[in-house]
């Protein structure tokens, strides 16, 4: 038994700079990783797709030369070895120098193998067996595989499996309309396939507000996606193109045939193999890790962090989840997951950034809301970049005039709106903001004015 002051499992988002600073305070810690070091960000998640959008956006943006006095000599080509083996040098580089700080880390041991809980306080990993009294769940998720009809007779693709690609299916089927299948989409028609998105729900991104959702629709349209909502029944079948996917729509065609489909509908967390019902550790229905305000797990001296507690999806809330971890035992604090302002960003090209209440959700508060909206034609620049389309949208609570939410749907908008974050997170109002004198000419600088158009609504 080799016994350690912490033990982290896993060395995604969280992982390692928690081991960082529990080494800086004297600790000894085991972080443990059976795959990859970085987990889902660095490997299959944000650095290799925005590496791919980069290069989706690339070729796009050449094709649109000659409206900005461009000229190009005959069409743009792609050559998707490049763009594949550019997107995994970005992985390479980064874990690479995740490997070189954890290796010269002093007070922790790196363990390659898989972690299983044998009591509370003891995890076995292969042959070695660790026991201490601070234990670090961080294992994040992976792709669902619905159990669709037909789902076994076909050859199908994940986000993390279409990494492997090397080159452009000519026809593109994705079943689920949501971040990671928009996403996807977008970049692999831009790459040149033809791109069919099929979603259950009758519009996508569902949780968004209409008005955002069909914004969204409208610019997947115009790069000529064709785009399939309110499928209720869909089954896969082998077909002489590749793939038939049939479908059960409001209106079109009631099979759609391609080269290759991609499932990207949701995610689970990789919980079922820990041993969590030896340790005692709960879990909700779907398997996610039960944590209280300050990320602890049912069992003392247990905690769980990113996407396997169900707190957050995304690698900002992930780390996020270190810092709360981190500042509370080590120094002293009382930081909170309820504290923090819930965003995240949709990178479609113009990307959306999002931050706190939709306005539905803030009408259902009942609160007397201010809303006002601003089209990116009104935009001086991306009227300037010649990056139209979108708009601007903030909900603010009419008696405390505090914003409850935003959005920028727009060129620049997953920058723009980190100054709405951080008014949200200083819990300053709508009226701070508005006197802000940002810079000319940007996106953000129109926030203020966007402020200024705020009226009541019903």
């Amino acid at each position: 038994m080799t016994r350690v002051d912490a033990i982290i499992i896993g060395a995604g988002q969280a992982g390692p700079p928690l081991a960082g600073r529990l080494t800086s305070a004297g600790m000894t810690v085991a972080l443990v990783e059976r795959k990859q070091l970085g987990g889902t960000c660095v490997n299959t998640g944000c650095m290799p797709t925005k590496a791919l959008v980069a290069s989706a956006y690339a070729a796009h943006l050449a094709r649109r030369g000659a409206e900005y006095g461009v000229r190009l000599d005959g069409p743009v080509q792609v050559d998707m070895a490049r763009v594949s083996a550019r997107a995994h040098q970005v992985i390479a580089d980064a874990r690479g120098g995740l490997e070189k700080w954890l290796g010269g880390m002093d007070g922790c041991t790196v363990l390659d193998g898989h972690a299983v809980f044998e009591a509370p306080d003891i995890v076995r990993v292969d042959e070695t067996r660790l026991t201490a009294p601070r234990i670090f769940i961080n294992v994040g998720a992976r792709a669902v595989v619905p159990d669709l009809p037909g789902i076994g007779e076909v050859p199908y693709l994940t986000n993390t499996s279409i990494l492997a690609l090397e080159r452009v299916p000519r026809h593109l089927i994705v079943v689920g309309g949501s971040y990671i299948g928009l996403e996807f989409g977008q970049m692999y028609r831009r790459f040149g396939a033809d791109v069919t998105i099929v979603e259950r729900s009758p519009r996508l991104v569902s949780k968004e507000d209409a008005d955002i959702s069909d914004a969204i629709r409208d610019i997947l349209v115009r790069e000529g996606i064709a785009v399939r909502t309110g499928a209720e029944c869909i089954s896969l079948a082998p077909h002489a193109d590749g793939v038939a996917v049939s479908l059960d729509c409001t209106e079109g065609a009631p099979v759609a045939a391609g080269s290759d489909v991609l499932l990207a509908v949701g995610r689970r967390p990789n919980t079922d193999d820990l041993g969590l019902d030896r340790a005692g550790v709960a879990t909700d229905a779907r398997g996610y890790i039960t944590v209280d305000d300050h990320l602890a797990t049912n069992v003392p001296g247990i905690w769980a962090l990113g996407d396997c507690n169900g707190r957050g999806a995304f690698t900002h809330t992930a780390y996020n989840d270190f810092e709360i971890v981190a500042a509370n035992l080590i120094d002293g604090a009382d930081r909170r997951v309820s504290e923090r302002v819930p965003a995240y960003a949709l990178y479609i090209d113009p990307p959306l950034g999002r931050v706190g209440m939709t306005e539905a959700q803030a009408r259902e508060t009942g609160r007397p809301l201010l809303v006002a909206t601003r089209p990116m034609t009104r935009v001086g620049r991306a009227v300037e970049k010649g990056e139209t389309l979108g708009f601007m949208k903030a909900i603010v609570d009419r008696d405390t005039r505090r914003i409850l939410g935003a959005a920028i749907l727009g060129t620049g908008g997953d920058e723009a709106i980190h100054g709405v974050i951080d008014i949200m997170s200083v819990g300053a109002t709508c009226d701070a903001l508005q006197r802000a004198v940002p810079i000319h000419p940007t996106v953000s600088e129109l926030i203020p004015t966007l402020l200024g158009d705020l009226r009541p609504v019903d």
